[in-house]
């Protein structure tokens, strides 16, 4: 089935003028309800030409082809939108409840949408702090990115286009279908060592060895770019003109020169015209300037977006559009043998932000700078100590947001490309100087920092990446790793009390009372001294044990009310519950294996308790057994010297 991208919502002139910045709840009509949050960005940030406005779109700056901007379009520029769909995502919420909380706001009107059902405070003097609440989970949403900010990393708003016309109307268009990969999926087969190979080769382009096939990325390999402003950093391998030329196969993303070297393919005309050329069906076309270019290419295929090209029986991919800029942009998904491989290129917002989890290999842009703006400006604000400060933030913004989107793919093999450029011209020295950009080793950095089990490859020229080798490193890598992963616990580091009590939930002698902490899953005497989540959690002692020993459903404690529960914040973590409901092994634990395994490393013995109960009887209970046994050892005596004493009694009577 063809992607194809539907227009879902629009507004007129008026209404979209009528939008207020930060957070609004628009409902057209019953069952289609929008979020669309608008940046308000000041009048001296705007651009009278084409191109180079300081534009927020999900923390980047607007690239170069945005189309041109004036003042009077300055309050539709729209950040993030997204489409809310009533009880989707779990089966208690049939109606949400929801607050726009800001931290530092002190004025503001509260405002009711009857269509909607929904109650929520506008912000006046900062939009940019709103903040979605449920009011009933505690579940937190930042309209900015459309991501939960609580619980983290469990699920997001679909996010949805926001197109603007000359007429100033704006229209949300949503990709039909979403996630096009999802068709007909093939599972992973096993793959030899050699059978899938990636080399960098410059730049964007990378080569691909899959099986019998060989298939090439974006081959700018010679002359420069972009009116001879960009050059290659990297001189390619010495043979890349008889491998190219070899090749079954290339895709090139976009047109710009950087992607599609002219130069380049002169050569490659001059040995192979009618080697196959796959490009996507963009409003621009690829090769809008061939003709003019004079290159013989014979065999240039146009691919509709969102379909699968297959090129032999273990080989397929996909072009995919750009959510920001679907007139130019593309991406690519290949599989070979069910083993995906994503290579977003530039692209702003990929397929809409909708991106494959756990492919294989993810590739992706980095380095910034490729746009005119601030460097091409002068005069008013546009001073060297102003354009270092802001190259300097935007670099660290596209850090982070590369980071995150990376961290949401969740690759097992990231590699950092396209981004290999520099200004030469010795006229350009200025901006080769200012223009600074960011490296592919502070990038990887930073992923192997918050996700360090991603492999990352900072590639050089001719560098081979051999998958088959790599998944093997993969899985020697995350076994290691496996009782830190074991509660896919990613950005909860949190403390949990489990304490085993009465019935009444009070402290009962013998029972156990720990901490777990799960930023390193041990076992501490106390509570750390940095800031962190905290979960009480008191279970009646015998359905604890028998839920623990029989490895049941930690719904029989929760939803059958054997225990008592407090944390701090209170807010509800969905990865964790879910985990401690729906995600436990289905077979109950070998604890016969375990303390097996315990003996044998503890040379033959068995490994002290960790929370090896108290020796010492103090309780109630125990001291009236104590009291009990006590008597027993009384009773002969006693019942001796009671005898004793009728016998007394008796005898004198009878006197």
């Amino acid at each position: 089935m063809e992607q194809r991208s539907v227009e879902v919502l629009r507004l007129t002139a008026e209404e979209t003028e009528a939008l207020t910045p930060g957070v609004n709840l628009i409902c057209k009509e019953a069952g289609n309800n929008f979020i669309i949050y608008k940046v308000c960005i000041p009048p001296r940030l705007v651009s009278s030409g084409r191109g180079g406005i300081d534009l927020v779109m999900l923390g980047l700056s607007c690239q170069d082809g945005t189309p041109p901007l004036t003042y009077s379009r300055l309050f539709c520029i729209l950040q993030s939108v997204a489409r809310w769909d009533l009880g989707v995502f779990a089966g208690c919420l049939s109606t949400w409840c929801m607050a726009s909380l800001c931290v530092s706001s002190i004025f503001f009107e509260s405002l009711k949408s009857e269509a909607c059902n929904w109650w929520y405070l506008r912000t006046y003097l900062s939009p940019f702090c709103s903040v979605l609440r449920c009011t009933k989970h505690g579940w937190k949403l930042d309209p900015t990115t459309m991501k939960y900010v609580n619980p983290p990393d469990s699920f997001s708003q679909d996010k949805l286009v926001p197109e603007l016309d000359e007429d100033g109307r704006l229209s949300l268009v949503e990709l039909i279908p979403p996630e096009p990969w999802g068709t007909d999926v093939r599972p992973p087969q096993t793959i030899l060592p050699g059978e899938v190979q990636l080399t960098f080769f410059a730049h964007a382009c990378m080569e691909l060895k899959l099986g019998d096939k060989t298939m090439f990325f974006d081959p700018w390999l010679t002359g420069p770019a972009f009116a001879r402003g960009w050059w290659l950093i990297h001189e390619p391998p010495a043979d890349w003109l008889e491998r190219l030329s070899r090749a079954d196969l290339i895709y090139i993303s976009h047109v710009h020169s950087d992607h599609l070297s002219y130069p380049t393919l002169t050569l490659l005309s001059e040995k192979n015209p009618n080697i196959p050329i796959y490009v996507g069906d963009t409003a621009m076309p690829v090769f809008c300037k061939l003709e003019q270019s004079g290159v013989q290419l014979k065999n240039i295929n146009v691919c509709s977006f969102g379909v699968w090209q297959e090129v032999n029986a273990d080989l397929r991919f996909m072009i995919l559009m750009d959510g920001v800029h679907p007139d130019m942009d593309t991406c690519i998904l290949v599989d070979y043998k069910g083993h995906l491989i994503l290579n977003t290129v530039d692209c702003t917002q990929p397929n809409g932000g909708r991106l494959p989890q756990n492919v294989d290999i993810m590739m992706s842009d980095f380095a910034g700078g490729a746009s005119g703006f601030p460097m091409t400006f002068s005069g008013g604000r546009y001073t060297d100590e102003w354009k270092a400060a802001f190259i300097s933030t935007e670099r660290k913004k596209l850090l982070y947001y590369k980071t995150q989107v990376v961290r949401d793919v969740n690759p097992k093999v990231y590699c950092p490309f396209a981004g290999y450029f520099v200004e030469a011209y010795p006229s350009d020295t200025y901006i080769r100087d200012t223009n600074t950009k960011n490296s592919a080793e502070r990038l990887n950095a930073l992923i192997n920092r918050y996700s360090d089990h991603i492999i990352t490859w900072t590639p050089r020229p001719g560098a081979t990446l051999d998958l088959a080798r790599v998944l093997d490193d993969t899985v020697d890598r995350r076994l290691t790793k496996r009782v830190a992963t074991v509660f896919d616990m990613v950005l909860y580091s949190g403390v949990t009390n489990m304490i085993e009590t009465d019935e009444d939930f009070q402290p009962v002698e013998g029972g156990y009372d720990f901490l777990v902490d799960f930023s390193d899953l041990s076992f501490p005497a106390q509570r750390p001294a940095r800031e962190h989540a905290y979960l009480e959690i008191k279970n009646r002692i015998g359905v604890h044990r028998q839920t623990v020993l029989k490895g049941l459903f930690w719904d029989d404690l929760y939803i059958g009310f054997q225990n008592r529960i407090s944390r701090d914040p209170d807010t509800f973590h969905y990865k964790f519950w879910n985990h401690m409901q729906i995600l436990l092994p289905e077979q109950p634990p070998d604890w016969t294996g375990f303390l097996c395994k315990q003996r044998k490393m503890h040379d033959g013995k068995y490994a002290r308790a960790v929370w090896k109960p108290s020796d010492k009887s103090n309780s109630v209970v125990s001291s009236l057994l104590d009291m009990l046994v006590r008597a027993k050892l009384l009773l002969v005596p006693g019942v001796m010297a009671s005898m004793a004493t009728a016998v007394y009694l008796l005898l004198t009577f009878k006197r």
